[in-house]
C-alpha cells in the first residue's frame, strides 16, 4: 500500500484485508486475510499508523469455541460463508498491511468480541 494510504480512517467493527504475507512466524497467518478493527477509535488519532484487529476464519478447528463469535454472511459483513472472529488471536498490525473494504458487523458481534478478548487477557 502506498504510504499516503496508511492513514485511512477505520472503525471500530470494520472488516479489512490484512496482508500478513512476508514475515509471518509458524503457527501466524502468512496471507491476506479478512479481519475486524475492535481498537476504540476514540483512543487513537487517525495518523496512529498501527490498529488493533481480531482475524477472521472459516475454519472452526482454529478457534476457541467460547472466545470466537459466529459470523453468519450478509450483505453488511460481504461474508460468503460462516466464519469466525478469532478473538483471541488479536493482534496489532500496521495500516501500511491493510485494504479497506465496505464490509462491516453488526455493534452486538463487536461488543462479543470484545468481551472475549477481556476474558482472554484476564480482565473479566
Amino acid at each position: 500500500m502506498p504510504a499516503d494510504q496508511s492513514h485511512f480512517a477505520l472503525r471500530a467493527g470494520d472488516i479489512v484485508l490484512a496482508d500478513w504475507r512476508g514475515d509471518a512466524r509458524p503457527k501466524e497467518p502468512n496471507k491476506t486475510r479478512p479481519a475486524v478493527v475492535v481498537e476504540d477509535t476514540g483512543l487513537f488519532a487517525p495518523s496512529y499508523p498501527n490498529v488493533i484487529l481480531v482475524p477472521l476464519t472459516d475454519d472452526a478447528g482454529l478457534v476457541i469455541e467460547d472466545l470466537a463469535v459466529r459470523i453468519e454472511p450478509t450483505p453488511e459483513n460481504g461474508c460468503r460463508k460462516p466464519c469466525y472472529a478469532a478473538s483471541h488471536l488479536v493482534t496489532t498490525t500496521s495500516k501500511q498491511r491493510l485494504r479497506p473494504t465496505a464490509s462491516r458487523i453488526t455493534a452486538d458481534q463487536l461488543r462479543g468480541i470484545r468481551r472475549q478478548i477481556a476474558l482472554s487477557i484476564g480482565v473479566e
